[in-house]
């Protein structure tokens, strides 16, 4: 079976100054597939050569076997993208708008299709409305039916959340998930790393243009092997015991946190063994599994006040 989407040897640069470098990825079908990055990773940018609104400077995709820039009428079928940037326009009403939508990819109305994505998208009190009177969570609604009303075999999603209210996210990813269920293969970049961790099978990391990892998300997560212990204390401790030095203790909230590394080798009954002879004044015990956003922070060099920071 061909790949949902083959990307070989990716390059754009604008300026000067490459957005995307020497990118190459295969997303099989019926994939829930997660592009990450920092923002200005070139993760837009790989979408925009994708769909056709960006030109390719060198390298090739192929979607579903198609090459995009040959037989681009068919791979824009192919293909339904919800972009970043809210697009519409203003003075038509969202039922005009998704009537006349599917024609623009050679694809016969379907008023079934349509009367779902409206229902499943909480869409049919505002059908009448022009795009100028809707709220921005209302427009992102609108671009998610805009970007399924051909019924496109891959569909990309370029941070559809943003900005979003917890319901309407919710109801977005169940709906996605029934999409992916039916057949439909799913291209997800988020700053939500949860979202991602929870949604992708798979999962690619870019930053400053180039791909930085490609792995299974169970797999990405286990890279980092960075477990600690947190001991949360009845009464604060002055300084770290000099018997837990060596799994690189540090006493944090005024003293009454102890967090201690399990990295590498370390056995836990030899730690467990530590702490009960030291008989500390331990009130809870916690054990965090290290998430994606560690992942993420830890191969693309960022701090987190950085990557919250950046605006482009």
């Amino acid at each position: 079976m061909k790949p949902a989407l083959e990307i070989n040897h990716l390059q754009k640069s604008f300026a000067g100054t490459k957005a995307v470098d020497d990118l190459s990825l295969s997303i099989e079908p019926g994939e829930i597939f997660g592009l990450l990055g920092p923002n200005g990773a070139g993760k837009s940018t790989t979408i925009n050569m994708i769909s056709g609104v960006c030109r390719i400077d060198s390298g090739t995709v192929r979607i579903f076997g198609h090459d995009a820039v040959k037989d681009y009428r068919l791979t824009r079928r192919l293909v339904g993208v919800m972009h970043q940037e809210i697009v519409t326009d203003h003075f038509f009403t969202i039922d005009r708008a998704l009537k006349i939508h599917a024609g623009y990819y050679g694809v016969r109305s379907d008023n079934s299709w349509r009367e779902l994505l409206i229902e499943r998208l909480g869409l049919g009190p505002h059908l009448h409305k022009s795009m100028m009177k809707l709220s921005g969570g209302l427009k992102r609604r609108f671009m998610v039916a805009k970007a399924l009303i051909h019924k496109p075999q891959l569909l990309i999603l370029d941070e559809p959340t943003a900005g979003v209210d917890v319901e309407l996210r919710r109801a977005l990813w169940d709906f996605v998930r029934e999409m992916n269920q039916a057949g439909t293969t799913v291209l997800l970049t988020t700053h939500y790393l949860e979202e991602a961790e929870q949604m992708c099978g798979r999962i690619a990391i870019m930053s400053g243009g180039k791909l930085v990892a490609l792995e299974r998300t169970a797999d990405l997560l286990a890279r980092l092997d960075s477990r600690s212990m947190l001991l949360h204390l009845n009464a604060p401790l002055d300084q770290v015991p000099t018997a837990l030095e060596p799994l690189q203790g540090q006493l944090e909230e005024n003293g009454q946190l102890l967090r201690i590394s399990l990295a590498g080798e370390v056995a836990m009954a030899e730690v467990l063994q530590t702490l009960a002879q030291l008989d500390l004044p331990i009130r809870d015990i916690e054990l965090p599994r290290p998430g994606l956003e560690e992942v993420f922070l830890d191969l693309t060099g960022l701090q987190l006040t950085d990557r919250k920071g950046s605006s482009s």
